[in-house]
C-alpha cells in the first residue's frame, strides 16, 4: 500500500498535529467463489482527494492538472505500488468462526487515477478454506488507525447465487471510548510522530458477514 513507502511516509511526517486517521479510503469489496473451489476477496481502495493530490504532487505526475496520466506517468505510479513490503498484511482480516484465515499473496494488482482520485485494486485469495458453505467474516482495517477504511456500496458476491453479504457497522462510540481509555484522556492530536498510536483500528472496522445456503 502507498503509505508503506518511505516516499509517502516522508511526505506526511511534517503534519504531526493531525489527529488519527490521516488517510481516508473508501472500500469497494467483492467476495469471489472460484469454480476450482478457491475463495478470494477483491478490494478496490479509493483514496481521498487530499491524499491523492499529495501522492501525485510528490511523484510529479499530472502536474498540468488535466487529471490524465501519460504512459510514462502511469508507469511511475505502477512502479511505486508494484510490491508490498514483507511486513504489510494488506489491512484485511478474514475469519471462519473464531479462526483467522491465512491470506495468499495479492493478485491482479493495479492502480488507476481517475477524476483526481487514486484507486488501488487487487484480489486476496483466502487460503485453506475447508468449507465454502461456512460463514465468512471480513474486516478491512489498519491496526494503528492511521488509515480509516469505510465500506462503500454493496458487497458483491461473484461465482455463486446462494450467498448474501450483510454489513455490521462499527460501533464508533465504543471505538472512541477505547481510544480515550488507551490514551488516558489525551486527544489523539497530541500523539507525536515518534509515539506509537494504540492498535485500535479493528474497533473502527465495519464487519462483513457472508453466509451461503450450502447449495453447492
Amino acid at each position: 500500500m502507498l503509505r508503506k513507502f518511505s516516499l509517502i511516509s516522508a511526505m506526511l511526517l511534517p503534519v504531526p498535529a493531525l489527529a488519527h486517521p490521516h488517510v481516508f479510503v473508501d472500500v469497494e469489496m467483492a467476495v469471489v467463489f472460484e469454480p476450482n473451489g478457491e475463495v478470494a476477496v477483491r478490494l478496490d481502495w479509493v483514496y481521498d482527494a487530499y491524499f491523492s493530490m499529495l501522492v501525485t504532487s510528490d511523484l510529479g505526475i499530472d502536474m498540468n492538472g488535466d487529471l490524465q496520466l501519460t504512459p510514462e506517468e502511469q508507469a511511475l505510479l505502477d512502479e511505486q505500488i508494484a510490491a508490498w513490503p514483507p511486513d504489510f498484511d494488506g489491512d484485511l482480516e478474514v475469519l471462519q468462526g473464531e479462526r483467522t484465515m491465512p491470506l495468499g499473496p495479492k493478485r491482479d494488482h493495479a492502480m488507476v487515477y481517475r477524476d483526481g482520485l487514486l484507486r488501488e485494486t487487487h484480489l486476496r485469495p483466502v487460503a485453506q478454506v475447508a468449507d465454502r458453505n461456512a460463514p465468512l467474516t471480513i474486516l478491512p482495517y489498519d491496526k494503528t488507525y492511521y488509515i480509516a477504511y469505510s465500506l462503500a456500496g454493496n458487497v458483491r458476491i461473484e461465482g455463486r447465487d446462494d450467498c448474501e453479504a450483510s454489513v455490521i457497522p462499527a460501533d464508533l462510540n465504543a471505538a472512541y471510548s477505547l481510544v480515550d481509555e488507551l490514551l488516558y484522556g489525551r486527544p489523539a492530536s497530541d500523539v507525536g510522530p515518534d509515539e506509537e498510536f494504540p492498535e485500535v483500528g479493528r474497533s473502527f472496522a465495519d464487519t462483513v458477514v457472508v453466509t451461503c445456503a450450502g447449495l453447492l
